[in-house]
């Protein structure tokens, strides 16, 4: 590795072989100079011992010094990514580059070119510069430095372009989390899919004995936004998404992570960076960079643009203090410029187009050899794992089977056991019963002795019956004979009956025959006397009487029985109306509970919607999508687009 503490070590010429060298070349001069002068090696021991030990301290301290000469400084960096934080040790004099490719190589990344360092300098973000010094940043000077490991540049199709797991992975966790940070406009249906692919890649194979109601309490799956916008509890979102869920059985981590991406590429604001801006007139729009090209939008719609210029189109890009200048490739036309805030800002967007632009041509051109070999190695490795997930997958059968199996044998023991146990209880009853049939048998038999008794006693109070039956059929008899003389008597009492009554209506008769005579005695003499007068006023007070009180009772009658008639239909029509009401309110209330399963729309509150919920309904109800929007506008000419753009 660059910049290696160790390194300066090896190559120093003052390092401990030196010393060894030293120390030989010192005991060597010395033999020679004892084999010259013809004296003996051990006859100067002291003066050899301490020429050793100068020269070994000598190299000691040399080796010190240098090593404490090429030691280089460092300073802590820690890098954040989606899931995950490191610590580095760098040196000092490291570039971006440098600290870039080790967090790549932590990481096992090689399909670098979509990534960054991102960092916040004042509010605003700027990203790590690959050729220059990391400690030359804008950076908090403050150890840990932090950076953000993230997606700087986006894939236009992440299914063919994503090659690694990992890369697909981090690319997922940031797309994810935009979208539930609302950076992201996403709508509810869409949003309800998308965490139905979260959950899947989490927790695999939706499973109801172990996913139970509940598990995705926890889980923040969906945006505020979405579940402000309607009156649904948790527990209905969670019952939305698990529909959803079940039905992605079969996928692998990797399978759910890539259909997330296939869908949130194509939303508005997938990977698009937004930038306030002015043209020539002044006018307030926000510019748009993506893996597509440069987009112009109202303030007030991110989701639409007005205007866009596809990469193809661009011939060159460049910036003078706040002033952006865009030249199309077209070189009759003329360039077009506009004003951004900050002179930051202009590098950053700068950065953004030469990446984009430079990927944009290069997925139109042919594969490197190391796109295509990383390409071939995840073939490979996609293969392999779809080898072992069907493995897997057999294996995981074969257990499930065996498990049946094993439950069915260990249910069938149960069962046996079940009817062993009851066998012998039924055999424990069997000799229960035996044994209560012999009490009863000879319970039986004290009886029918018993009986036998009560048998003979029976006769004879049956002869004392007989004897008794005698006597009281000779009561009879003199009964019947009194009840006949009763009936005789009666008869004579109903024929003198008879008879005083007829001698009653003869009577009657004769004392009606004297009346009758008594009234033509009267009327006779009434007409000697007064005739005329008092004839008049007797016919008026024998007639006057009997017509006024039949007619009072029967207006009477007439009137409580219309009253009483009127009184119960009213009753009757109420207690009608009421069911009618009842019924009419339990079929609506049925159809708003059929409508609540069925259709979520039902649920939203209208009042709550944003300004992108209402242009996303008028883009769909329009049948615009993010490609085709696009599409459209570019068939203009590049020439109309730009004075299109300097007018807006």
């Amino acid at each position: 590795m660059r910049g290696d503490p160790r390194g300066g070590g090896r190559d120093d010429p003052s390092s401990e072989p030196i010393a060894s060298r030293c120390s030989e070349a010192g005991l060597g001069a010395a033999r020679s100079r004892c084999r010259r002068h013809g004296a003996a090696p051990a006859a100067r021991p002291p003066a050899l011992s301490a020429s050793h030990a100068m020269a070994g301290a000598i190299a000691s301290r040399m080796s010190f010094s240098s090593l404490k000469r090429k030691q280089p400084k460092t300073f802590t960096v820690r890098i954040v990514t989606m899931d995950a934080e490191m610590e580095f040790s760098c040196e000092v004099k490291w570039k971006g580059k440098d600290l870039f490719d080790l967090v790549c190589r932590t990481l096992g990344l090689r399909e670098t070119w979509f990534f960054g360092l991102q960092y916040t300098i004042k509010d605003t973000v700027a990203w790590l510069k690959m050729d220059k010094k990391v400690l030359d940043h804008d950076v908090p000077t403050e150890e840990p430095v932090t950076f953000h490991f993230l997606a700087k540049f986006y894939p236009e199709n992440a299914e063919e372009e994503l090659v690694q797991e990992i890369t697909q992975h981090l690319f997922f966790l940031q797309v994810k989390k935009q979208i539930l940070d609302e950076k992201i406009y996403c709508p509810p249906e869409a949003s309800v899919l998308l965490a139905s692919y979260a959950v899947q890649a989490k927790y695999g194979d939706y499973d109801p004995n172990v996913h139970k109601r509940g598990f995705l309490a926890q889980e923040e799956l969906l945006p505020k936004r979405v579940i402000n916008l309607y009156q649904m509890t948790p527990e209905m979102w969670e019952e939305r998404i698990t529909a959803w869920y079940a039905e992605h059985r079969g996928r692998a981590r990797d399978e759910a992570e890539m259909e997330y991406l296939k869908i949130a590429q194509d939303l508005e604001m997938y990977g698009v960076n937004y930038f306030a801006i002015r043209n020539k007139k002044g006018t307030e729009l926000l510019l748009g960079v993506d893996a597509l090209g440069l987009h112009i939008y109202d303030p007030d719609n991110r989701l639409t643009p007005k205007i866009s210029f596809p990469w193809n189109e661009i011939r060159n890009i460049s910036y003078s203090d706040k002033e952006f200048t865009i030249k199309p490739l077209d070189k009759k036309i003329d360039v077009f410029k506009f004003n951004s805030s900050k002179l930051r800002v202009n590098k950053l967007i700068l950065q953004l187009c030469i990446g984009n632009h430079d990927l944009f041509m290069r997925r139109r051109k042919a594969d490197s050899l190391e796109v295509q070999q990383m390409k071939a190695q995840a073939r490979e490795e996609k293969a392999r794992k779809q080898m072992e997930r069907q493995r897997l997958a057999r294996e995981k059968q074969m257990r499930e089977e065996a498990e049946r199996t094993r439950d069915e044998l260990e249910r069938r023991l149960m069962q046996l056991k079940e009817e062993a146990t009851m066998a012998n209880e039924a055999l424990m009853r069997s000799e229960e019963t035996a044994d209560l049939l012999a009490e009863k048998a000879q319970i039986t038999e004290e009886e029918a002795k018993l009986l036998a008794q009560k048998a003979a006693e029976a006769e004879q109070e049956m002869q004392r019956i007989k004897a008794t039956a005698i006597r009281t059929e000779e009561e009879k008899r003199l009964m019947e004979q009194k009840v006949l003389e009763a009936e005789m008597l009666a008869l004579k009492m109903a024929e003198e009956s008879e008879r005083r009554a007829k001698e009653a209506d003869q009577l009657k008769q004769d004392l009606q025959e004297a009346r009758e005579s008594e009234r033509r005695a009267k009327q006779k003499l009434l007409e000697i006397t007064s005739k005329s007068s008092y004839t008049q006023s007797m016919n008026s007070s024998t007639t006057a009487l009997p017509t006024d009180l039949p007619s009072f009772n029967l207006i009477s009658e007439s009137l409580s029985f219309d009253f009483k008639d009127t009184d119960m239909k009213r009753l009757s029509m109420e207690i009608e109306k009421e069911k009618v009401e009842y019924m009419e309110k339990s079929k609506h209330l049925q159809e708003q509970l059929n409508e609540l399963k069925t259709e979520i729309e039902a649920l939203k509150l209208k009042e709550r919607e944003t300004a992108l919920d209402i242009l996303h309904n008028e883009n769909a109800s329009r049948g615009n999508s993010k490609h085709n929007t696009i599409k459209k506008l570019t068939l203009q000419s590049t020439k109309s687009r730009v004075a299109f753009f300097e007018e807006l």
